[in-house]
């Protein structure tokens, strides 16, 4: 068997846990309580997006204000005090097909019995000329991350849903004005943030209107000092004088470093059922990354704690 050759010497993991967002933190716990040896692979902090959300409010039972960093931290102590680990690595590759699995990251490879995918999703791009060398300097696809750095200057706000609604509340707190450009005429946000967002008299909305193109000053050091825009029904191009724009049109699931070992759905994401399983019998995804209607917090633990039990039930038979 593989697991006496190529694994020959190492130590096999009963479950590895690619992520550590709340579904893989939460995918740990339980691992780790049913007394399976557990590891997770997080280049980055705990956390995932939740770690940058600045506040819950529809995490059940947290009725205080507590914020998406702070429940991450509390998530991974627990996972680690029942012995979960976590292998600060980027898994880059796999191999489904080896017994044990076979995981690769820049400084090793590690082998396990069952895995579950938990690399939850990333934030898509405009696609506009210059996008990616104007991040950091006025491109921004984080609000509660770099909002403070526009603190009282003017930022716009790109996209039309929850997210995008949100970071405009949030930016409305702290700049002088934020503009939302939204493609559409109506908002696909939910009925609780348009009425916040009615309630603020420093947010200009620009309804039918797409990005056509970051303004910028200061070549040697590039930075944004505008967006352009377009009017999808009239083409009129107007200036928007920000500092900032803030890009929330979506997410991109993490699942480049497959490499097509399970099957993804048309958006990219991975096709499991509820309780984690893939068509690949010991390999599981859970929260964001897999098909599903409704990618919350909650979602995701609930994903986690599903994949872990399944995880156990394939190692037991």
């Amino acid at each position: 068997m593989a697991e006496q050759t190529e694994a020959q010497g190492q130590s096999v993991l009963d479950v590895a846990i690619i992520g550590a967002g709340p579904a893989g933190l939460t995918a740990a716990l339980y691992a780790s309580r049913a007394g399976l040896s557990c590891a997770m692979f997080e280049m980055l902090s705990p956390g995932g997006q939740c770690a940058q959300t600045e506040h819950l409010e529809n995490y059940p039972g947290y009725t205080r204000s507590t914020s998406g960093f702070e429940l991450s931290m509390d998530m991974y102590d627990q996972a680690s005090s029942f012995g979960a680990g976590t292998i600060s690595e980027e898994v880059t590759a796999v191999d489904f097909s080896a017994e044990p699995n076979k995981l690769t990251t820049p400084f090793g490879t590690y082998y396990a019995r069952t895995v579950i995918v938990a690399t939850g999703a990333k934030a898509a791009q405009l696609g506009l000329p210059r996008e990616e060398e104007l991040r950091g300097r006025g491109v921004s696809y984080c609000a509660t991350c770099d909002g403070n750095f526009f603190r009282g200057r003017d930022v716009a706000v790109i996209g039309g849903g929850n997210t995008a609604v949100a970071d405009v509340i949030y930016l409305a707190r702290i700049c002088r004005k934020v503009y939302l450009v939204h493609r559409r005429d109506k908002l696909r946000a939910t009925a609780i943030y348009h009425q916040r967002l009615a309630e603020l008299d420093n947010v200009e909305m620009c309804w039918d209107s797409v990005a056509e193109e970051f303004l910028t000053e200061d070549e040697e050091r590039p930075r944004v000092s505008g967006l352009r825009i377009r009017n999808v029904k009239t083409d009129e191009v107007r200036d928007l004088p920000v500092s900032a724009v803030f890009v929330a049109v979506g997410m991109r699931p993490n699942t480049e470093f497959l490499g097509g070992a399970l099957a993804l759905d048309a958006g990219g994401y991975i096709i499991a059922d509820g309780t984690g399983r893939t068509a690949t019998a010991d390999v599981f995804a859970a929260g964001d990354v897999r098909t599903k209607e409704l990618r919350q917090v909650v979602t995701a633990v609930a994903d986690g704690a599903n994949c872990a039990e399944s995880a156990a039930n394939f190692l037991d038979a």
